[in-house]
């Protein structure tokens, strides 16, 4: 699932020669801090007679002399490590496996930075600076290449370490917390190096308590180096080549792509119970498109990295769910969620579902932004199909302005702006996210801009909706007649879903429909871009909040329209028919199938999503009138029980 052209591949022979030096570097340094202060590491209370540290074996044979490799000072995270399975004086497979990743990540890492110094001008600098003959104006240059390798080298190592301890470290980093990294030199990479594993060390030696939580120590610190050496990345120079660059180590399925995380292209374990598509009973719009984005999402080709369908500009990367309670938001996540796990099953993909819970808001500063930031890396990780859920997100994402929303949601708020139409967000097409509410007046008016399409979920309407989710509810443990009534025959996607649409034809809130009809009875029908966009501005004077974000989101949707396009179920059952057919093949299929846009498409999104808007606005001003008049209400009361008093 690489593609090879890209990606420049690192031997193993180059690797496995640079073990000796990373042995030694785990071996033992000596390394004083500069800019972090030593943590007070807790003594662990052994039986009597066991020292706090476990020592290697020495020979008892008279005669026999041994290398006594430990030194009573430095950094010897190889005899760390190895203390930190209790009195047992093996090394448990564990602490053999963590060793042997670090020692592998920083290898990796001595490769990654060594071809950097051949792409740059560094080599040859280092070696005018050995023999003094480095010139005064190239010292600027060799001094800000030094900062990057050293970037480049600590990113790396942290990377890797964080790859390969991941599957150990999933439920093992729950709970800790190390604070920040502060020892972050970038003099030079050995120093990087050395100054990442001397804080490491402390932190192991603080919070590994016990073997358990090794793992989820040293993940918990690779991910925290992550974050602050990207940081520093941002604004440094001379990174250019090394950014532009993609690095592949073939037998641990590992890629470095400039200062991203990569992640194991894993599967995660889904508890829930899936929902059919016939168990839906109503939302025929919401439904609809929830069908359609999961039989889009396996276009995605592994290969080329990009779903056919977000070139095309048909893709749904964030949509919005609002209904009142019971509507059927949480069957819609079911549903979406078990057509997308049965796909991925048949055609061999990994499939990572994740929900950003309420348990995500924590009271320590800037771990709100980190969880939400792990949930948004780990649903759009390229090597994976990804589904990504927000539920009640009115009460996850705080609303800026609002005094009840904590330090903790606003941090949350920030991250999926960012995280879903930042400067640094890409579309792939592999993965998607469901915001859902039953108050998404309450979500922050940006945030809620952000989604790209909207389903209302209202449940069931009609007569027919009402019997046929009784006699679905009722199971089959009853012998009641249904009556005059065929089941299911109102659910016919198509058709209910053609009868939904026509009825945006024209505006459903009172508010847009008085700008509708002003609109219409000023310049007659919309049906020109001229007309269309002169109703688009009348709406924006009715609603400030309508800006040039609400118009992308129309157009991306009517372009999802456009590539209405029901992929046959065989593709999913038989990937070989689609799914497993290269890019420019899938990308021909589609376009052959593509539906021109009209001017109903375009009223019909148009009016789709402005009624959502004047809806939310509509319920967060009668909110904000319902909540001023009790407050009011209150005062009087409060008043006239004071003037009573005095009296």
């Amino acid at each position: 699932m690489t593609n090879a052209q890209n990606l420049m591949e690192l031997r193993e022979d180059q690797i496995t020669a640079q073990y000796a030096a990373a042995v030694a570097m785990l071996d033992g340094f000596d390394h004083a801090p500069r800019i972090a202060r030593p943590k007070d590491a807790p003594k662990v209370e052994r039986s009597s007679g066991i020292g706090t540290r476990r020592s290697r074996f020495r020979s008892t044979t008279p005669g026999l002399v041994t290398k006594q490799t430990a030194r009573p000072e430095g950094v010897h995270l190889i005899e760390r490590i190895e203390g930190a399975g209790g009195d047992d004086p093996l090394t448990s497979p564990a602490e053999a496996t963590i060793l042997r990743s670090l020692r592998r990540a920083l290898a990796v890492a001595h490769v990654v930075a060594d071809h950097f110094e051949d792409q740059t001008a560094l080599g040859d600098l280092k070696r005018d600076n050995l023999t003094g003959r480095l010139p005064a104006n190239k010292k600027a240059e060799f001094s800000e290449l030094l900062t990057a390798s050293a970037l480049i080298s600590l990113f790396t190592f942290a990377n890797m370490t964080a790859f390969l301890v991941s599957a150990e470290a999933a439920e093992a980093k729950n709970g800790i917390e190390i604070g920040e990294v502060e020892e972050l030199l970038t003099d030079n990479a050995q120093l990087a190096l050395h100054g990442a594993l001397w804080e490491l060390d402390q932190d192991i030696a603080t919070f590994a308590t016990d073997e358990t939580k090794l793992v989820g120590v040293i993940a918990a610190y690779c991910e925290k180096l992550m974050e602050k050496v990207a940081l520093r990345a941002s604004t440094a120079p001379r990174l250019a080549s090394f950014q532009a660059a993609s690095y592949r180590v073939e037998a641990d399925d590992f890629e470095i792509s400039g200062f991203s995380p990569a992640l194991k292209a894993r599967s995660s374990k889904l508890v829930m119970t899936f929902k059919k598509p016939n168990e839906v009973v109503g939302n025929h719009i919401a439904k609809y498109q929830a069908m359609k984005l999961s039989k889009m999402l396996m276009a995605y080709d592994f290969e080329r990295k990009l779903n056919p369908f977000a070139e095309l500009g048909g893709f749904i990367f964030t949509f919005m769910g609002d209904g009142m309670p019971g509507t059927g938001k949480t069957t819609l996540i079911q549903m979406m969620a078990g057509l997308i796990s049965e796909y991925c099953k048949v055609a061999g993909y990994p499939f990572r579902f994740q929900n950003l819970g309420t348990d995500s808001i924590d009271s320590y500063q800037g771990k709100s932004a980190q969880n939400a930031k792990a949930f948004i890396n780990n649903v759009v990780d390229p090597n994976v199909i990804g589904f990504g859920t927000i539920d009640d997100i009115d009460q996850l994402a705080g609303k800026r302005g609002d005094r009840q929303s904590s330090a903790g949601q606003l941090e949350i708020t920030a991250v999926l702006m960012e995280s879903f139409a930042g400067a640094n967000t890409v579309v792939r097409g592999n993965c998607t996210f469901g915001m859902f509410s039953n108050y998404p007046e309450n979500v922050d008016d940006a945030l809620r801009q952000r989604a790209g399409a909207r389903f209302l979920v209202d449940g069931p309407k009609t007569r027919e909706d009402y019997i046929d989710i009784l006699s679905l509810l009722m199971g089959k443990n009853h012998d009641i007649p249904v009556g005059d009534h065929e089941l299911f025959a109102a659910q016919e996607i198509k058709k209910a879903v053609a009868a939904s649409f026509a009825g945006h034809g024209r505006p459903q809130e009172d508010g847009l429909i008085k700008v509708f009809d002003k609109v219409k009875s000023e310049i007659g029908p919309l049906d020109t871009i001229a007309k269309l966009g002169t109703y688009l501005k009348d709406i924006q004077q009715a609603d400030p909040r309508f800006t040039g974000r609400a118009i992308k989101n129309i157009t991306d949707a009517v372009k999802v329209r456009a590539m209405d396009i029901e992929l046959p179920d065989e593709w999913m059952e038989q990937p070989e028919l689609f799914l497993f057919r290269d890019y420019d093949t899938k990308m021909t299929m589609l376009k052959g199938m593509m539906q021109p846009i009209t001017v109903d498409m375009l009223v019909q999104e148009i009016n789709r999503y402005a009624d959502s808007e004047f809806r939310y606005a509509d319920k967060s001003d009668e909110v904000a009138i319902e909540d001023a008049v009790r407050d009011m209400g209150r005062m009087a009361e409060a008043k006239r029980r004071y003037l009573g008093g005095l009296g």
